[in-house]
């Protein structure tokens, strides 16, 4: 299997094909496409909940970073992917690491809306008080959205 192979079988959820290439190659785990996502990024922005569970036993960097300083954390809270969230948090991501807009997990799951993750987030320690390059905080994002349901579950 080529490592082009590789990032195939994690867009594609497919947990035999990556077991077998890490088993192989372990080093992989960390590797970077051409994008700079991780293995453990791309599993977890699709929504492959095995894939990230079978990646974890690698011990990936779980806050590692693709080209635009973004986490597994911060994708699973744009996409939503509770389960996946809840297992990166778990094994350790940290709930306010800010890419290079400076935007937190916690500002993504505002912004779109994410209440489950959002409470998480919260129980994980992550601070609402964490502000933008543009200054604004998770609530200020989801203000800007009109979820005031989402503003009043983080002032609270």
């Amino acid at each position: 299997m080529t490592l082009q192979d590789f990032f195939n079988a994690i867009r594609e959820g497919n947990v035999s094909d990556i077991k077998k290439a890490l088993t192989e190659n372990p080093e992989w785990v960390d590797q970077k496409d051409d994008r700079g996502s991780t293995p453990l990024l791309l599993a977890s922005y699709y929504g492959h909940q095995e894939a990230v569970e079978m990646l974890l036993n690698f011990n990936p960097d779980i806050d590692a970073r693709d080209a635009s300083g973004n986490t597994a954390l911060m994708g699973v809270c744009f996409k939503g992917h509770t389960g996946i969230a809840r297992l990166l948090l778990e094994k350790g991501a940290n709930p306010n690491a800010q890419n290079g807009n400076q935007a937190t997990p916690l500002i993504f799951a505002a912004t779109f809306g994410r209440a489950e993750i959002i409470a998480l987030l919260m129980e994980y320690g992550a601070d609402a008080d964490i502000k933008d390059n543009k200054g604004y905080t998770a609530a200020d994002h989801a203000r800007m959205q009109g979820n005031d349901k989402i503003v009043t579950q983080l002032q609270s």
